[in-house]
């Protein structure tokens, strides 16, 4: 493939896993990290500017806060016909930017729903937000990566659905992981522990491999403060019961939330999934 691509914060992990798919895909790739050393897969880029000066599409696996302003400084610089694309996992701000950049660009705004640990991304999700013309932006998207699904959804409604897919489950499991790090018998509570706490652990564990500034942007988002308020309304209530002994309040309360999520979810069959789970862990 001719398709030359520029890849800007190549040395991050989901820099370095999108630099090497695209390799893979005989794309030519040129890699630039001002912070990190990019994949030996790809072309060193010297500088942000001449990375992009003559590519026909530059993807930003910048960081969330950062993105807004390289797309400022390089959508004047990049050739006519390009195309740019964000893939930051907060839309707001990034959205608006790339809704504001020259038309001799084609703006790109998706957020792939998996990290950099995936090998193969069939059916794997990619959340893509029209820009200018959405139906085109979603084809060459497509085009980047066809073994993907594709879930289209508006910048605003995109951080409100990221605030409880990503940003609660990054809340409770960095909470829960600080817990544990306060354990002094840690070894003892893992002899100890069943099948729940052990994939609760992992996944806590698991968020801590993702850099300090990433989680941060996640938590951060300010759609998340009515989930999360949310949240600390029933383990406030939940705990309340407990200790006062309101055994039909708790009762109430599971049952309802077991008969809203039987409307769209088999609970039994999640049941047989943590315990497929259970026996990869085991092993």
């Amino acid at each position: 493939m001719d398709e030359k691509v520029a890849v800007i914060g190549a040395g991050g992990k989901m820099g370095k896993w999108v630099s090497d798919y695209l390799s893979k895909k005989k794309y030519d790739v040129v890699g630039y990290d001002i912070d990190n050393p990019t994949p030996k897969s790809v072309t060193q880029g010297k500088s942000l500017i001449s990375s992009i000066l003559h590519v026909d599409c530059v993807i930003l696996a910048t960081p969330t806060k950062k993105t807004p302003e390289i797309i400022r400084l390089i959508a004047k610089e990049m050739k006519r016909g390009a195309t740019l694309v964000d893939i930051s996992s907060q839309k707001s701000k990034t959205s608006i930017s790339l809704g504001k950049i020259p038309n001799k660009i084609t703006p790109i705004c998706i957020h792939p729903m998996f990290g950099p640990g995936v090998k193969n991304i069939k059916n794997r999700n990619i959340i893509s937000v029209p820009i200018k013309d959405g139906k085109k932006e979603l084809e060459i998207a497509k085009s980047l990566f066809p073994e993907a699904n594709f879930v289209t959804i508006d910048s605003k409604e995109h951080d409100k659905k990221i605030a409880l897919i990503l940003g609660l489950p990054h809340l409770v499991n960095l909470i829960f992981a600080n817990v544990l790090s306060k354990d002094e018998k840690i070894i003892l509570t893992e002899k100890m522990s069943g099948t729940t706490f052990k994939v609760q652990k992992i996944l806590a564990e698991s968020i801590l491999t993702e850099s300090p500034e990433l989680i941060e942007t996640i938590i951060s988002n300010p759609d998340i403060r009515m989930v999360a308020e949310g949240f600390w309304k029933d383990f406030g209530n939940m705990l309340t019961y407990a200790q006062e002994g309101k055994t039909e309040e708790i009762l109430k309360y599971v049952n309802t939330c077991k008969d809203n999520l039987s409307k769209n979810t088999d609970i039994s069959n999640s049941y047989k999934k943590l315990t497929a789970i259970s026996k990869l862990i085991n092993k």
